[in-house]
């Protein structure tokens, strides 16, 4: 893969435009870039860097060590999808990849993942197969969430209702090609069409849900989304959002933002009702967890916790207008 400097001339061809939002990832960047250049293959590709703000010296180290590089730097860190949505206006390639800096790709990946693109013009947005950095794999190739299955996940009544569709299903041998409702935005490849068709993230949302939201315009315009395991990428995940706030235990998100981001994603796509669902089914959903909690005489039962975050739920729910608009 050859990658132009930033100093390319306005008229050469580009393949991929690669999109990289940067928050205080200095301690990636040597690995990140590294794997990023060592890709292999006869497509041209540009590097653009939004930096969100960073305050650990990765503004510097990218315009030292890294020349080729298009860099932005912002004086705040305005979320993710925005972030994306600003380097995107400099982006010229047919094809427009989102890879976080704690994404690590193989040698191959982008010369596979475009090639496959080109013989199959119906997709448009590819995600890969991701594997933590101890070769576990992680969830890839994902289902909509709805309140009803988020709350299923979260008390285990899954077991309980078997037939409805949750929205990681890690069941099969994620061998073989797929089509899916959406893929994680850490490796994240878009064809141009589609967002000039669609646009890129609504800036509502600061973090999480941009890309399932991307995915559900994207369907609805009539584009497929892919799952392609034909190469892998080493995914850290919450490696930026560590210096924003705490990350939850289980899915490395800060719960808050996450708890937001839900509320936006089910009022514009599903209206109030499905907004106004969810926050009854978590209220609903944090009580029966302390219930089995107590059943099983787990100590400490936790309802403290559960209650705050119940009230969180609610006071977001009117922060944001009943999901209608982002708090930050």
């Amino acid at each position: 893969m050859k990658i132009f400097s930033s100093q390319h001339a306005p008229d050469a061809k580009c393949d991929v435009s690669v999109l990289v939002v940067n928050y205080n990832a200095e301690h990636l960047l040597d690995q990140f870039f590294g794997a990023l250049q060592d890709s292999c293959g006869a497509y041209r590709a540009e590097v653009i860097v939004y930096d969100n703000g960073s305050v650990d010296g990765s503004v510097k180290k990218i315009k030292s060590d890294f020349p080729f590089v298009k860099l932005m730097a912002h004086a705040n860190n305005i979320g993710f999808g925005r972030a994306n949505n600003g380097a995107f206006e400099y982006a010229s390639g047919r094809y427009v990849l989102l890879l976080n800096t704690d994404a690590f790709v193989e040698p191959d990946s982008l010369s596979k993942t475009i090639e496959y693109m080109d013989v199959h013009p119906n997709c448009g947005i590819l995600g890969v197969k991701l594997i933590g950095r101890d070769g576990a794999l992680q969830p890839s190739c994902r289902y909509f969430p709805t309140p009803w299955n988020n709350f299923l996940f979260r008390t285990g009544l899954n077991q309980i209702f078997r037939h409805t569709r949750l929205v990681d299903d890690m069941s099969w041998d994620h061998a073989s090609v797929r089509q899916c409702d959406w893929v994680p935005g850490c490796y994240y490849l878009i064809r141009r069409e589609v967002i000039e068709q669609v646009g890129l993230f609504d800036p509502r949302y600061f973090l999480y849900y941009e890309e399932v939201d991307h995915c559900f315009a994207t369907r609805k315009a009539g584009w497929e989304i892919h799952y392609f395991p034909g190469t892998e990428i080493v995914h850290l995940g919450g490696e930026s959002a560590k210096s924003e706030g705490e990350l939850t235990p289980s899915g490395r998100q800060i719960e808050s933002l996450q708890m937001e981001s839900e509320l936006l994603y089910f009022r514009k796509n599903h209206g109030r009702f499905a907004a106004f669902l969810n926050v009854l089914l978590v209220s609903v959903g944090d009580g029966i967890i302390v219930l089995k909690r107590m059943i099983k005489a787990s100590k400490p039962y936790g309802l403290k916790d559960y209650m705050n975050h119940t009230i969180l739920m609610w006071r977001l729910y009117v922060r944001t207008r009943f999901g209608l608009v982002s708090t930050r």
